[in-house]
């Protein structure tokens, strides 16, 4: 497998020395030390930090996959494809799909598919975002995913996203914009005005507590600046805005920390470091293969997938059936064939067992950080896996040399769910579910293990063939 690093940098293979089979038949134990070559975690931070936003996320991923010779096809044109071409295609700035063509036809030789997701639980900002009171200029925001409300208490934030910009012409184009630095916060109650909050706990109603503090001043004036602020970061006129999607983030970059570098802290990392390691399996992967070779990372997974770019939408679908059509003209039933010979990994990123809520896991599926991917299994189809995806994953650890453990949410506690299903079940791939372990998902600042960011990218390169 190729380097991690974009501009040459040599292999940077899992060091899994002293590996032992012992704990379990089917799970091997990885050296509780982080790895002393971090270089790929180091890698990821730099995907954080350039991927404030899922449409960040997606020009990351795309300057990416252009510097490795990848280029891009557009949804409007005709496409040829070549056995060994290497291609990618966006839906609505915050999806994509990269691919390298198979040497045998889709509909003999099927797909390598790995999906994840872009987007992760923030504050959004709403259409009309002035707000305010007593002084204060603030920002009118909506909670968009599962976001663990406390976490964005006391945070210095900062703003990025999208800009819908009218051109001269009259056209509609999009523009990038990201401010740097701390720009607003959403600031907590003292201690003294709440005797309580320590032993009852804070409870937060999101439309009244969760408004940022932008600024001193009253009436618009705040979100005027604001604009202005962002319409300048991209280069263009504040006047000729015309809609935007912008949220907000934790403003501190991504770090490597903790004794030896064991642990990656930062905002986003579910599900953006699933989106680089299955980035960069493909490029690293082999020039040629026989299956075609796919990256599929959707938008809107943490509000129910269901929109024109999720997974729940036909975007997928549309360009596995583009290939097929390319790849295989005078195939009948060619698309059902190939699936019929695929193979999908959903990667989304795992619970690893908390040292101070222990017994919120189920006793033997525990999993710990810098001990590898997670299998995630639930009987209740929440995650897609069944036995035989789950022993395909395990083969493609196995030729990796990398240990493999086990996650099922404890039988009286809901289960979270994945794009997983979804595919699974609107396009009938065979799917295996798996994700790094990680501490505080669904935070502003979240914690995996530097050692199984290479350990995540081996697996799916071998899966990459």
């Amino acid at each position: 497998m190729q380097g991690i690093e974009l501009a040459g940098s040599p292999e940077v293979p899992p060091d899994l020395a002293g590996v032992s089979a012992a704990d379990a038949p089917t799970s091997r134990v990885l050296p509780s030390r982080a790895m002393p070559d971090v270089a790929a975690a180091k890698d990821l931070c730099r995907y954080l930090d350039a991927s404030p936003s899922p449409f960040h996320a997606v020009e990351e991923t795309a300057r990416r996959l252009e510097v490795a010779g990848f280029s891009r096809l557009h949804e409007t044109d005709a496409w040829s494809l070549t056995p060994g071409a290497k291609h990618y295609v966006t839906r609505a700035d915050a999806s994509l799909v990269a691919l390298r063509v198979g040497d045998r036809p889709a509909v003999d030789a099927g797909f390598r598919v790995v999906g994840a997701h872009t987007d992760s639980p923030n504050l959004r900002l709403k259409p009309q975002p002035q707000a305010g009171k007593e002084g204060y200029l603030q920002l009118g925001v909506e909670i968009y995913g599962g976001v663990l409300l406390y976490t964005w208490i006391d945070r210095d934030l900062s703003i990025a996203g999208r800009l819908i910009v009218e051109e001269p012409d009259g056209a509609l184009t999009r523009r990038l914009a990201r401010l740097t630095g701390a720009q607003c916060r959403v600031a907590s109650l003292a201690i003294h005005l709440d005797r309580e909050v320590n032993d009852k706990g804070i409870v937060l109603n999101k439309q009244q507590h969760m408004v940022p503090i932008l600024g001193l001043g009253e009436g618009a004036v705040g979100v005027e600046r604001l604009v202005a602020a962002l319409a300048a970061s991209c280069g263009v006129d504040p006047a000729r805005i015309r809609g935007f999607d912008l949220g907000l983030h934790d403003a501190a970059p991504a770090a490597l920390g903790g004794l030896d570098d064991a642990f990656l802290f930062s905002g986003r990392l579910d599900n953006l470091a699933s989106c680089h390691a299955a980035t960069s399996a493909l490029i690293g992967a082999p020039e040629h293969a026989e299956a075609t070779r796919l990256v599929a990372l959707f938008d809107h997974e943490e509000i129910g997938s269901e929109s024109a770019q999720g997974a729940g939408g036909p975007f997928l679908r549309d360009v596995l059936d583009r290939i097929v059509a390319a790849t295989s003209p005078d195939a009948q039933s060619g698309l059902a064939r190939a699936i019929a010979a695929s193979f999908s990994i959903s990667a989304d990123m795992a619970h690893a067992v908390h040292p101070n809520w222990a017994d919120k896991h189920e006793s033997r599926h525990m999993p710990k950080i810098g001990r590898g991917p997670v299998v995630k299994s639930n009987a209740q189809q929440r995650y897609a896996t069944d036995g035989l995806s789950a022993a395909r994953l395990r083969a493609f650890a196995r030729e990796a040399d990398v240990a493999v453990q086990d996650f099922v949410t404890r039988t009286d506690l809901a289960c979270g769910s994945t794009i997983g299903p979804i595919t699974a079940a609107r396009l009938g791939l065979p799917t295996v579910d798996v994700g790094n372990p990680m501490l505080s998902m669904h935070s502003a600042r979240e914690l995996c293990g530097s050692a199984d960011v290479a350990a995540m990218i081996a697996v799916m390169g071998r899966a990459f063939g």
